[in-house]
């Protein structure tokens, strides 16, 4: 089994030491480089390597500083870090440990403890994003799953929150899918879903957007950034590829085929807003998209 390179940040203000690690590691690692604390803080940050190499005695700000702040941002806090140093003293290496790094290398640098330390913890890390992976997609339809898409809404919601930009979201079920199940049974009910869920992924076009299976035949489809306008043009848009799909459902009252009914709602979120608050309003919306005859979207600040 082959595998694409891990990513490598190494952290050093000497650029003899930079040039020495490059020479040691990039036969089998992709590299970023950062001469100091700050400035592996952004490459960390823009790269998300698989691991990073810190300096420990740096001028302005050291590693020790460095670690406690990649720490602090959540989306470098999961990044292994292996400190590099000419201190073993205990005292240092507690220190270290306590901030969250996972290792010390001690120079002069042994080519060989480097690849075998770093060989390590990137192969315990490949097994914990494997696990990650597993946990936050479905089972059956391998898109996400609801736990994945509660930390995504929540994710995107302080985002929005942040820099004052709306969020919308997609609520989405099967019209008529317990008839769908009870005509077919639940192996061609599964394989129905299967195809149902990777035609509303792949529907989606920005890398932003995502999908997730809501539970049972329901899907949610969150969209970043976007007013009621673009959301309701996805939501339909999402509406005609499944239409298109012509998956035979004979039993349905609205259709030949497999269809779906949609709810759509959008908010910028404020402080006294809660995310569950554009759930429930999406909710809302895919309850009055049922009650109008399903096979359609609906939404309340604008009507199919």
């Amino acid at each position: 089994m082959s595998y694409e390179k891990q990513s490598v940040l190494y952290v050093d203000d000497e650029t003899a030491n930079l040039q020495l690690m490059r020479q040691i590691l990039e036969k089998d690692y992709k590299l970023s480089f950062a001469p100091n604390g700050q400035k592996a803080l952004e490459v960390a940050e823009k790269v998300k390597p698989d691991i990073i190499l810190l300096d420990v005695l740096m001028p302005n700000m050291d590693g020790h500083e460095t670690c406690r702040r990649l720490k602090e941002k959540p989306c470098t806090t999961e990044i292994p870090i292996i400190f590099v140093t000419i201190m073993d003293e205990e005292e240092d290496e507690t220190k270290g440990f306590s901030l969250g790094a996972v290792d010390y290398i001690t120079k002069p640098f042994v080519p060989a403890i480097i690849k075998a330390r770093l060989n390590t913890h990137l192969l315990l890390k490949r097994k914990i994003d494997l696990l990650e992976s597993m946990v936050s997609l479905d089972g059956l339809t391998e898109i996400p799953n609801r736990r994945r898409f509660d930390e995504m809404l929540e994710s995107e919601w302080h985002r929005a929150q942040r820099i004052t930009a709306p969020v919308s979201l997609v609520l989405i079920d099967i019209d008529y899918f317990k008839k769908y199940n009870d005509n077919y049974g639940h192996a061609i009910g599964d394989a129905c879903l299967i195809k149902v869920a990777q035609a509303i992924h792949c529907a989606l076009k920005r890398p932003s957007d995502f999908a997730a299976r809501y539970g049972g035949e329901e899907f949610v489809v969150i969209l970043p950034g976007t007013e009621t306008t673009g959301a309701v043009a996805i939501a339909e848009h999402i509406r005609k590829t499944i239409e298109s799909l012509e998956i035979p459902h004979e039993k349905s009252d609205t259709s030949s085929y497999v269809s779906l009914s949609l709810g759509v709602a959008t908010m910028t979120p404020k402080q006294d807003i809660m995310p569950l608050e554009l759930i429930k309003a999406a909710d809302k919306s895919l309850y009055q998209a049922k009650e109008k005859g399903r096979n359609q979207w609906y939404c309340e600040q604008m009507h199919a």
